[in-house]
């Protein structure tokens, strides 16, 4: 039902890809100016950056150390944060909602689009940790 819905939304709107259990949107920035928007939102919810993962350099990287020579990204960034206000209130819920944290928010260059997104959380409590992730994307996404 979600995916029959999501690829309606595509198709009426084109502003995110479908992927099982991630939400990404399309932005039509490049990969530099997605990434800085992606920092400033964060940063603009009085959150701190706490690590940018460079999945695509490293990935490029070791493609040929695993036996590949598929290029998956033109580039591609996960940058790791956490929200104590969010991460308490989940936590006071269900304290083994720490399995979560932190929260990562990707940016991907596929060499035909630059997507920002997520993973998508459960329903419940987590769905705070969904809704700020959601709103950080597309804002930084021009959504």
């Amino acid at each position: 039902m979600h995916r029959a819905i999501a690829a309606i939304a595509t198709m009426m709107f084109g502003t995110f890809a479908v992927a099982e259990g991630v939400t990404s949107y399309k932005t039509n920035d490049s990969f530099e100016d997605a990434t800085f928007a992606v920092e400033t939102a964060i940063v603009g919810q009085g959150l701190v950056v706490d690590y940018v993962s460079h999945v695509g350099e490293m990935l490029n990287r070791t493609g040929a150390d695993v036996g590949s020579d598929v290029q998956l990204f033109e580039a591609a960034d996960v940058f790791v944060f956490c929200s104590a206000v969010t991460s308490r209130s989940v936590m006071e819920a269900d304290p083994m909602n720490i399995a979560y944290c932190p929260y990562g928010i990707f940016v991907a260059d596929t060499g035909e689009d630059v997507l920002i997104g997520f993973r998508n959380y459960p329903e419940g409590p987590m769905q705070e940790v969904q809704l700020l992730l959601d709103g950080i994307a597309k804002e930084a996404a021009g959504q």
